[in-house]
């Protein structure tokens, strides 16, 4: 039995230069979601993040259709205005297919189309060796990440890295979520939940353990007002669609855990709040 002196540090030791800041997601209303807790001799305050926890591996989780693609797509044009590499790794949709969503997200925020030259996109869709072989894949992500000296990782989807094989989601998530830590990334994953999971809960495709290896998780869901009373809570027609976002954890920073409303607008970008309570409330 040997030992793996490595696996070995002090408490205080370890964590010297990392730094509690946040990265702004690039969708309305999310930033403010996450918080630190300050102290001073005048006891503890909450201050703003300012966006996900930076080095965090966040998962974005929810049924189809309910803006997973569009977070992931914003998160990374806010990541390429500000000068900051990024690498999109595809697994369902052709490299072709996700440049044009990145265009059409890119003039809908108003972001200069130079910022374009900090993204490389890996089309795991349409190569199999990539999708199927995660060291082929993590060898490819890698080459990516140099490219652009990229600071920030994008997975569209998870699910697809294992869907035909989820007993091994476990294994690929947490090799996945090393690559993140060994190269300092901040990352964005989407996955997808079975349509028999409950909406709001942070089970996915692979089960909890998905969630329960990643820093922050994110639930997107969606329903349908079917009642009076529905519609009354939600400010909506029966019959209308009402999109819904909660976070769910976050082991690195603060956040507000109410749920909140999810709205896409006519063009084509996710906007958080007001929470559900607040709109209950009158406030």
């Amino acid at each position: 039995m040997s030992v793996i002196r490595e696996a070995i540090s002090r408490a205080g030791q370890s964590g010297h230069g990392l730094r509690l800041e946040g990265v702004p997601t690039g969708v309305a209303g999310l930033d403010a979601l996450f918080y630190r807790v300050e102290f001073s001799e005048d006891g503890p305050r909450t201050c703003p993040l300012g966006g996900f926890p930076r080095g965090a591996a966040v998962h974005v989780t929810g049924i189809s259709d309910t803006g997973k693609s569009l977070l992931a797509e914003q998160f990374c044009l806010a990541q390429a205005q500000r000068g900051e590499g990024v690498v999109f790794v595809t697994v369902e949709s052709p490299a072709a297919f996700v440049d044009m969503a990145l265009q059409q997200r890119r003039l809908a925020m108003g972001i200069d189309k130079d910022a374009m030259q900090n993204i490389v996109i890996v089309d795991a869709a349409m190569h199999d060796a990539v999708r199927e072989d995660l060291p082929t894949f993590l060898a490819t992500a890698k080459a990516a990440l140099e490219e652009v000296k990229a600071r920030h990782l994008v997975i569209d989807s998870l699910t697809g890295l294992y869907e035909a094989r989820e007993m091994q989601a476990r294994s690929i998530v947490r090799r996945i979520y090393q690559f993140v830590k060994e190269n300092g990334l901040t990352a964005v994953l989407t996955s997808q939940k079975r349509s028999g999971h409950e909406e709001l809960s942070a089970e996915a495709a692979g089960g909890f353990a998905v969630s329960h290896i990643l820093d922050v998780t994110l639930v997107l869901a969606k329903k349908i007002v079917l009642s009076a009373a529905q519609s009354r809570l939600w400010h909506a027609p029966i019959g209308e669609m009402v999109r819904f976002l909660r976070i769910d954890g976050s082991r690195l920073c603060g956040h507000d855990t109410r749920t909140h409303f999810l709205t896409i607008t006519r063009e084509g970008l996710l906007q958080v709040g007001p929470s559900i309570a607040a709109e209950g409330s009158g406030q």
